[in-house]
């Protein structure tokens, strides 16, 4: 797994959008027993701390020791830094896996094996995730120009999976199927939009390769047009969650 979120790690805990309580709850539906719940690739917690009120325990693992650092504290959170491939637990240990905005940076045989090691056979695997997000029509020309053209041959390969919604990743469960769908809408000022584009990883791949920030191309366009819009941004969640297969 790439660790390409350490570098802005701090941004990443106060910018990353977030999964709103009804797709926490859509999620927690299936689940029978809430013993112990696993986040992997946890980064700032998020996921692990909207877990924490339902579950005795959850854990959450993170290849990166600054985003633990940065992660949101609960009492009944356990953090430790840890491959989703090794993640070092018992066999048969958790009721809930899952993993947020991260499964495309996987090697999909080897975490989806261990899966199957740790997980209840009563367990529910999530995977969650969300696409670019909309804004009003200027701003969202801006954007568009800035992910495909300035900084587009600067994503990774995996970037294409989030593309297609998760929908073709390797997915070897009893896929639970939902004809529900969820967003995130945010209201943000200008800073929080910039702090938001300055986590992606294309942008870091950017700074790191040509020295200086592509969002500084954008920034008077993207500053302009933010003035003008509603400041409202809306991010589509995908979803996939599934049971162990019968063998």
């Amino acid at each position: 797994m790439k660790d390409n979120f350490s570098v802005q790690a701090k941004g990443y805990s106060i910018y990353r959008p977030h999964y709103p309580p009804d797709m926490i709850n859509h999620i927690l539906s299936f689940i029978n027993n809430k013993g112990k719940a696993l986040d992997v690739a946890t980064g700032n917690g998020q996921v692990a701390a909207a877990l924490a009120p339902f579950f005795t325990t959850v854990y959450g693992i993170d290849i990166s020791a600054t985003q633990l650092d940065n992660a949101v504290q609960r009492e009944n959170i356990i953090y430790k830094e840890a491959k989703a491939e090794e993640t070092g637990f018992n066999t048969n240990e958790f009721d809930l896996i899952t993993v947020a905005q991260a499964i495309h940076w996987f090697d999909f045989d080897a975490f989806y094996k261990e899966v199957y090691r740790i997980l209840k056979p009563s367990g529910i695997i999530a995977v969650m995730g969300y696409g670019l997000f909309r804004t009003d029509v200027n701003t969202d020309k801006i954007i568009n120009r800035f992910y495909n053209t300035i900084i587009g041959e600067y994503w990774d390969a995996e970037r294409k999976y989030v593309e297609e919604e998760y929908k073709t990743i390797p997915f070897p469960f009893d896929e639970i199927y939902t004809d529900k769908s969820f967003t995130n809408a945010v209201l943000w000022t200008f800073e929080q939009l910039v702090g938001y584009l300055e986590t992606w990883s294309a942008v870091q791949h950017y700074i790191r390769q040509k020295g200086s920030n592509p969002l500084n191309l954008i920034k008077d366009d993207l500053k302009e047009s933010w003035k003008k819009s509603d400041k409202q941004v809306t991010f589509p969640l995908f979803l996939r969650m599934g049971r162990l297969e019968k063998r």
